[in-house]
């Protein structure tokens, strides 16, 4: 018997999506897949999303939000710090995050790394959040600055190589962690 598309929510097909995605990764999953672990017709998933793209953009919104947008969030309310030792916080958390998961969520990793490189407005929203704390931080924590927005900005792409997926092949390196300390050291010199 299959489920009513009107009890059925968005939440429900995101969250079955994400279920189906770390079963087959990308590549091999399908709406019929979602639909068939709902219980539902394809068509049912189709009035909710208009194709399998905006289903992978919900999905990766979702993610990006609950698994590195919440936790950064809580370094950026932490008040227990200020200045650079807040933004170097910041920044090694979203490196680490982006780093653990490319190693330990694998296939949602890859989903994010393809949506990444098709879904521009949703990245740029992502990118906007990060670089609006990262302002927010600099101000409150006194980092002289007449753009404080740019030089978040600036911080977050001199940063890139640490937690953008194109670079993720890089992060088995060893001496990544040591890597980043120094870009970090040369940085931090340039904020003062």
């Amino acid at each position: 018997m299959e489920k009513s598309s009107d009890i059925l929510t968005k939440e429900q097909i995101l969250i079955a999506t994400e279920d189906t995605l770390r079963r087959f990764g990308v590549a091999k999953t399908s709406v019929t897949d979602v639909a068939k672990v709902l219980g539902v017709s394809h068509g049912t998933i189709y009035r909710h999303f208009k194709s399998k793209a905006e289903l992978l953009e919900g999905v990766t919104e979702k993610w990006l939000k609950e698994k590195i947008i919440d936790p950064l969030t809580e370094v950026y309310q932490d008040a227990s710090m200020l200045g650079k030792p807040h933004l170097r916080r910041y920044i090694q958390t979203l490196v680490e995050l982006k780093q653990y998961f490319a190693r330990d969520d694998e296939e949602m990793f890859e989903m994010y790394t393809r949506v990444t490189e098709q879904a521009t407005d949703l990245i740029d929203q992502h990118i906007g959040h990060i670089v609006d704390q990262l302002a927010d931080i600099i101000v409150r924590g006194g980092i002289t600055s007449d753009q404080p927005a740019q030089l978040a900005r600036t911080l977050f792409y001199a940063t890139a190589r640490f937690h953008h997926p194109a670079h993720a092949y890089e992060w088995k390196n060893p001496a990544i962690d040591q890597e980043f300390s120094n870009v970090w050291a040369l940085l931090e010199k340039g904020i003062s």
